[in-house]
């Protein structure tokens, strides 16, 4: 009764309005007032529901309890830390063996990792590695300071990425299609046409295709959120570099040391290379002499011989007589 009421009483008000001669923009709001209140009254259209469900997702959907979705002061925001850390270490092994071990500890995992280094051609002997560790992120200041203290960090930095608005807003879509989803179905079994059956079963699969695109997004979102990403680069040295405010005469030492120090890397490397180098050297050594020998032989022949010295006899006068 109560609709029938309301269906007279739109259909009157826009009558009037037609009849003063209203402008055409009321007119048009009148027109769309008197259809919308028929078409709830009728039971309306599955597809314009869905539409402002979706409308009312998007624009503050989610974080109402009124689309099923708990308000974001109850869930917390949703934050995705990074960490990067830059280490020098003296004792490479074991600074690998232990991040290694801590991240099985804390139940995380390696996502890549890299070593290089220690070659022929690598005159320091040093080596270095690249590591990107997942941590979950109730974990991450515990590792973080741990992994710290394993070497001497030279560079940290820490950044947050506040996605709150993004994960209500996909959770928000996914809820209302799954509700259109369920909604379709019921009209599914209930169509008696093959047109019908054709439309519903067309909305259907772009829905169940947006569903999936919405869960992988969300799926995504949760791995970042729950596992924080630790990238760390760990270089071999032999000399620590200190860090920290220094004063004057203390840079003034760490620059003398650190000339001395190269200098003496310098020679230490000359050394190696010529000592390392001295079989190579004897073998080339030995080559060349062999092609210049050939060469004189080949082009000069005889000449290259040694000409016999000549004698020189002295001839003595007789005395003469008296």
């Amino acid at each position: 009764m109560k609709k029938k009421i309301c269906v007279v009483c739109s259909l009157a008000v826009c009558l009037l309005m037609a009849v003063s001669g209203c402008g055409g923009g009321v007119k048009e709001f009148a027109a769309d007032t008197a259809a919308s209140a028929v078409q709830n009254a009728s039971g309306g259209s599955f597809a314009e529901e869905s539409y402002e469900m979706e409308a009312t997702a998007e624009d503050g959907g989610g974080i109402t309890s009124e689309n099923g979705i708990e308000p974001v002061s109850q869930n917390g925001r949703k934050l995705i830390k990074t960490v990067r850390l830059e280490m020098q270490t003296k004792e490479f092994d074991s600074v690998v063996d232990g991040i290694s071990k801590k991240v099985q500890e804390m139940e995380g995992y390696v996502e890549s990792s890299s070593v290089w280094g220690n070659s022929y051609y690598n005159t320091n002997n040093t080596r270095n590695s690249d590591y990107t560790v997942r941590i979950p992120s109730n974990r991450l200041d515990e590792f973080i300071e741990v992994v710290s203290g394993l070497g001497n960090v030279t560079y940290k930095n820490e950044s947050v990425e506040d996605v709150t608005l993004q994960y209500v807003d996909v959770e928000s879509r996914q809820k209302a299609l799954e509700t259109e989803q369920s909604r379709l179905m019921e009209l599914l079994e209930k169509a008696d046409n093959l047109e019908d059956l054709l439309t519903i079963e067309s909305r259907l699969s772009e829905v169940r295709y947006e569903l999936e695109n919405y869960g992988s997004q969300k799926r995504l979102l949760d791995n970042q959120i729950d596992y924080s990403t630790v990238y760390i680069t760990i270089t071999e040295v032999e000399r620590i570099t200190e860090v920290g405010e220094r004063t004057f005469f203390q840079e003034i030492g760490d620059r003398f040391s650190e000339s001395l120090y190269i200098v003496g890397v310098g020679v230490r490397g000359f050394i190696i290379g010529v000592i390392g180098s001295l079989p190579l050297l004897v073998v080339w050594g030995a080559v060349i002499a062999l092609i210049v020998w050939i060469i004189r032989k080949a082009f000069y022949g005889k000449k290259w011989e040694k000409k016999p010295k000549k004698e020189y006899k002295i001839k003595i006068e007789d005395e003469p007589k008296e």
